[in-house]
């Protein structure tokens, strides 16, 4: 009898034993808003890791589109929240296998970088992240954000959009992370 609970316990603590660590959940970890010149920039953190099966796509050629979403609202206590900004920003990781040459871009700009996980650290660490004009925003009012980052499955080629439809593998994020502001003062001379 004892002998088959020492088993049954084993059994039951072996997944807590000796197991490498399971890579961490998308999450976005930092967020700081900040206004400069009558812009409204965002620089966040974000703990973002590629599983196997979108590392070996890559690595095969085939073009990655990560997409951050930002949204600002302001809260209204008569009516439904305000949105105030609702804007995204789509980079595309690529390896070309002639020139064994990862690149990474925003919209046309694009940069070589020495591997894929360098090409990740810039997704990673989003900074001056232009949002929009702080020319709608009103001084003193307090305004709500949130942030994610996901893979655009929009954006893959054909085959591996349906695929993404079929395995959850394909369609990671992170969930939406809040932040808050107010603007204190306009820049420019005038509160």
């Amino acid at each position: 009898m004892m002998l088959r609970l020492l088993l049954v316990l084993m059994l039951l603590c072996s997944p807590f034993l000796g197991e490498p660590a399971q890579a961490a959940s998308p999450a976005v970890t930092r967020i700081e808003p900040r206004i400069e010149h009558d812009r409204l920039l965002l620089d966040a953190d974000v703990d973002f890791e590629l599983n196997n099966q979108l590392r070996d796509a890559a690595q095969r050629g085939v073009p990655l589109y990560f997409t951050a979403d930002a949204i600002i609202t302001r809260h209204r206590w008569w009516w439904f929240d305000r949105t105030e900004v609702d804007t995204q920003m789509t980079w595309r990781i690529v390896y070309n296998a002639l020139t064994r040459q990862w690149r990474v871009g925003v919209g046309e700009l694009t940069l070589p970088v020495s591997s894929l996980d360098d090409a990740m650290d810039v997704m990673r660490r989003i900074r001056n992240w232009d949002v929009g004009s702080t020319e709608g925003l009103d001084v003193g009012t307090h305004y709500t954000g949130q942030m994610r980052l996901r893979l655009d499955t929009a954006l893959l080629p054909r085959p591996f959009q349906v695929n993404a439809l079929n395995n959850s593998s394909w369609t990671p994020a992170t969930p939406w992370a809040e932040f808050e502001f107010s603007i204190s003062t306009k820049q420019g001379g005038t509160p």
